[in-house]
């Protein structure tokens, strides 16, 4: 199964790219489903028809999914949740405190994840489109597996390692049994809920094994022409180097085209032209996608299939677009500089007198001959100084580190 999701910055027509993308794969005869993660879900509304918690069938090939917060946490995480709850009150904390504390940081808009999991193990569809949220709840969501592990290390640790918390859970188990009347004995004779939360926790890791293979899952990013909208589109790039997820394309949608002469669009029409430029700079190698700024919306079926023409003309949007990388961050090895980071840029055969580089606060540009590329800085790497850069085996490597005491100060 080919995964393929889109994310960009709010309101730059994620959903119609997501479910015309559905669309195109779907009418090529690949089984499909388009899902939707954000928390304000408007894919029905695209694709103007009706679309529920669990995969609806709209045409051929083709089905569409609004997950529900609230159906998926039931489904995935209830049961384990009242049997923690059970757990950090019978140790004196109010039922409400300890309901706050069972719910790891996160896992309510990630419960996706589960999802986009289990329909990857079933193998029912060839092609799975994921409709995003926003940029900045996209990069919690797919971030969700290392701070469960996290979470799950300090609730561990709070309970004297996980021995100990099997053995806190076989007593409270008796105890419950002791009081027939007690409901949660129901969810204790479910069996281990300790291994349920592992096994969850499980999960969650295979979805990030999933999505970082770029042999099954893609992101794509979609942007307008706009120099706000790239810039939060290029730290997302960077963030999802940071996390080693694959970007495969840039969607530049509402572009608006040539033969609009109105003497009004001008302006604006020159400035798009500047951004493009820019998304060239800004990406490098990327495949860089177009869809123009349509004279209707682009809903219902019909609509969609007009996007999808646009978007991709005979192409196969479920094939993967790039196999290269365009920038890459690593954290180095290195017990003598624990803080140091390599962000490595591929530069084919450029020579050292081709290769010009500038640092503001949290951005790079880099020239290589004729060539630009501005690279965003992730925080990790806003405090730390450039120690060397390096050409080695067609790319330069760029080395952070933490800057040197001064003064003999500390």
């Amino acid at each position: 199964m080919r995964v393929i999701v889109h994310t960009g910055k709010g309101g730059v027509g994620k959903t119609s790219i997501s479910a015309a993308t559905a669309l195109r794969c779907a009418e090529m005869g690949l089984k499909t489903l388009v899902i939707s993660t954000d928390t304000a879900h408007s894919l029905a509304d695209s694709l103007e028809r009706e679309v529920g918690p669990e995969p609806t069938e709209l045409t051929t090939n083709l089905w569409a999914q609004e997950i529900d917060t609230r159906y998926s946490m039931d489904k995935y995480w209830g049961k384990i949740q009242t049997y923690l709850s059970a757990i950090f009150s019978r140790q004196g904390a109010t039922d409400i405190v300890a309901e706050e504390v069972t719910i790891i940081p996160g896992l309510e808009e990630g419960a996706s994840l589960l999802w986009i999991n289990e329909y990857f193990k079933k193998g029912e569809y060839d092609v799975l489109i994921v409709d995003a949220a926003p940029t900045a709840e996209t990069i919690r969501l797919l971030s969700l597996p290392d701070v469960t592990r996290w979470w799950l290390e300090r609730i561990m640790r709070l309970t004297r390692g996980f021995k100990s918390v099997v053995d806190t859970v076989k007593g409270v188990r008796n105890a419950f049994r002791r009081n027939e009347k007690d409901e949660l004995e129901k969810v204790v004779d479910d069996g281990d809920a300790w291994d349920q939360v592992v096994a969850l926790f499980d999960m969650l890791e295979d979805v990030r094994e999933l999505l970082t293979n770029p042999e099954v899952a893609s992101m794509r990013l979609v942007v307008n022409p706009e120099k706000m909208v790239i810039k939060e589109t290029q730290r997302t790039y960077t963030y999802l180097n940071l996390y080693g997820y694959a970007t495969d394309a840039i969607l530049v949608n509402r572009v608006i085209p040539d033969e609009v002469k109105d003497p009004y669009f001008a302006n604006w029409k020159k400035r798009q032209r500047e951004n493009l430029v820019f998304v060239k700079e800004a990406f490098g190698q990327l495949p860089m996608l177009q869809a123009p700024l349509f004279g209707e919306e682009m809903g219902g079926l019909e609509g969609l299939r007009k996007l999808a023409d646009a978007l991709y003309g005979d192409q196969n949007p479920a094939e993967r677009m790039f196999d290269g990388v365009v920038h890459e961050i690593i954290k180095v090895e290195d017990e003598n500089d624990p803080d140091a980071y390599i962000l490595r840029v591929p530069v084919g055969f450029a020579e050292k007198r081709d290769v010009d580089l500038y640092r503001s606060s949290d951005e790079i540009t880099l020239r290589v001959g004729p060539y630009r590329r501005n690279i965003i800085l992730p925080p990790a790497l806003h405090n730390l100084e450039i120690a060397d850069a390096k050409l080695a085996a067609s790319n330069l490597n760029i080395r952070f580190s933490k800057p040197a005491p001064s003064n003999g100060k500390k």
